[in-house]
């Protein structure tokens, strides 16, 4: 049940990921064209799309770490035991979620204090900005506590205790319901 959560999630996050994709490129071309066409300019463009832009890479961190695609090496994990392996990766997810940890603090703080400052442009709240530090670190800690379970569990294989692969082209070896 959490799995099938955590998949629509990441499908619902990859879905604003292509609209706020989409506002960008409206945005930064029209005012392209304004510029150079019309001699005018919208000042909305560049700090809505700096803001998107930012939300896209936090976003897209999360749906990385869930699909297994973040970069990684294997050089010394490929080379251990299974019972190795599964000991690395329990380390890994623990060190992932203390860092989880330290960005959820860390943004909750940069947000408390800029919560009353409004953009120059757009006049938001720039606790909106900083926001999309504390998203990922919820998500992204979600993502790991659910590996972690699914390791717990047995439902994890082998092969998804090293997420590395030689090209993009490969595939991790992930039951459907976690691609």
């Amino acid at each position: 049940m959490i799995d099938q959560f955590i998949d629509h999630f990441c499908k619902l996050i990859k879905i604003i990921m292509v609209i706020f994709l989409a506002i960008m490129v409206v945005l930064v071309f029209g005012n392209v064209v304004l510029r150079y066409g019309f001699n005018s300019g919208l000042a909305l463009s560049d700090e809505l799309s700096r803001w998107l832009f930012v939300w896209i890479t936090f976003m897209g961190a999360v749906v990385a770490m869930k699909e297994g695609t973040h970069l990684g090496t294997d050089t010394l994990i490929s080379r251990l035991s299974v019972r190795g392996q599964k000991i690395c990766f329990v380390l890994a997810n623990l060190l992932m979620l203390f860092c989880c940890g330290l960005l959820a603090k860390g943004a909750w703080q940069i947000v408390g204090m800029n919560i009353g400052t409004k953009s120059p442009v757009m006049e938001v709240s720039e606790g909106f900005f900083y926001g999309c530090g504390i998203f990922a670190a919820c998500a992204g800690a979600a993502v790991l506590v659910l590996k972690m379970w699914r390791l717990a569990r047995g439902e994890l294989k082998d092969s998804e205790l090293i997420g590395v692969r030689e090209s993009e082209e490969d595939t991790l070896d992930l039951p459907t319901a976690q691609r």
